[in-house]
């Protein structure tokens, strides 16, 4: 593993007003919505169905995160429309640290029997992280007081988004990615720290979870995760990557979004306990505040959690494992044979990127250009998720597309 200099180690460049970034990244952005690829208004049949309505365009959605399908599946569907009809309302619009709607308390309930800890909802998982974090920081979480904060390289924008409020209770470093030994060393250094990281990285990857589980035994590291992109798709029940891997206990809060393989919306936390999480509802911000989860998505939710009970969720992950072992044998990537859905297609350039985007998209399958500052500058690509929904035949013939048009560049 390589060691990384805490000096080496480039954090998010902050401009006045952004203006030196926008100046850098808005061309690039720029040239995607001049090849159509930006602001794409469509009627969904289904993921593997987008229509243009003025152009009659139909395309398969390559970076789709419903990775089980459930977010157009029957019983989640009807799930909204039921709780909607029955609750009379969309929402309690008030906060729910005072009140909440029973449907909410009983999501509430599912969620913690379901992945086997308590669990704190919210509007999103942002909403949830923005909430939280800064608690984290300040020591409210754990014995030890103010914790260190330091933020993986390469964890999700809407956690490093919270880093200037973290700084104003603790000390915030960078780590290169899953830099363990650089942690240590911060470990060693200090009495109380925390680890801000993604569990599957939205980019691809995942978090050394082995390794961190060793530094929270050893030094009562705090974990503080966002594993979104694998809630659903591993555990016996849908846990996700972090959870079936890695008992609840309260040293770890594990956030997570309903809205990518749970097929519904919100956000929700797993806790350590249930004092920590009646904490959270009252304190956590943006979690308590008038606007949390709409009525329907509740019913959606609700729904989605009775599938992960039955054996369809059984069927549904293996239809996604064979799909990604089927995609790493068409187009193998650095992260083949991880398990996990998220494909990246690295070209090198964001012109390169933007052209293969574009050209795919005319042949009926959208996959997201990424470039700097979402990526390095020169790793420039596609960025591929991969689904339940989606056929063998569709998966060949995009992988035909995608090694016809890189060998011509």
């Amino acid at each position: 593993m390589t060691r990384t200099d805490p000096q080496q180690v480039e954090g998010p460049r902050r401009y006045r007003n952004g203006e030196k970034m926008i100046q850098m990244s808005d061309p690039v952005w720029q040239a995607a919505a001049d090849h159509g690829l930006i602001g794409i208004r469509v009627d969904a049949e289904s993921n593997n169905r987008l229509v243009v309505r003025e152009t009659g365009h139909e395309f398969a959605n390559m970076c789709s995160c419903a990775y089980l399908g459930l977010n157009h599946h029957p019983a989640v569907i009807e799930g909204a429309v039921r709780a909607l009809r029955d609750a009379g309302t969309t929402w309690l619009v008030t906060s729910t640290t005072r009140i909440r709607h029973n449907l909410l308390a009983q999501l509430e309930e599912e969620l913690a029997d379901l992945f086997g800890t308590p669990v704190l909802p919210g509007t999103s998982c942002s909403a949830v992280t923005a909430g939280i974090l800064p608690l984290v920081a300040s020591g409210h979480l754990a014995p030890g007081g103010p914790r260190v904060m330091v933020f993986d390289r390469h964890c999700h924008f809407c956690m490093n988004y919270v880093k200037p409020i973290c700084a104003e209770e603790s000390l915030v470093l960078t780590c290169g990615h899953n830099d363990l030994d650089y942690l240590e060393d911060v470990c060693r250094k200090y009495p109380s720290v925390a680890y801000v990281a993604d569990g599957a990285y939205s980019m691809g990857g995942a978090a050394a979870l082995e390794g961190l589980r060793d530094l929270q035994e050893r030094y009562g590291l705090f974990l503080f995760i966002d594993d979104s992109h694998s809630l659903s798709i591993m555990g016996d029940r849908g846990q996700g990557f972090v959870r079936s891997r890695l008992p609840a206990n309260p040293l770890t809060v594990i956030v997570t979004s309903l809205g990518k393989g749970f097929g519904t919306g919100g956000g929700v936390a797993m806790v350590g306990s249930r004092a920590i999480a009646e904490f959270l509802a009252r304190h956590a911000g943006p979690v308590g505040w008038s606007q949390n989860m709409a009525v329907p998505l509740v019913g959606a939710s609700l729904a989605s959690a009775a599938i992960h009970r039955s054996a369809e969720l059984g069927e549904l992950q293996e239809k996604l494992r064979s799909n990604v072992d089927y995609f790493d044998e068409l187009l193998p990537t650095s992260f083949a044979g991880n398990g996990l859905p998220v494909r990246r297609i690295t070209v090198g350039e964001p012109e390169r990127a933007i052209q293969l985007s574009a050209e795919l998209y005319r042949r009926g399958f959208y996959s997201s250009a990424v470039f700097f500052p979402i990526v390095p500058r020169g790793e420039a690509g596609i960025r591929i998720m991969i689904r339940a929904d989606l056929s063998r035949e569709q998966l060949a013939t995009f992988a035909g597309h995608v090694e016809e048009l890189t060998a011509a560049v």
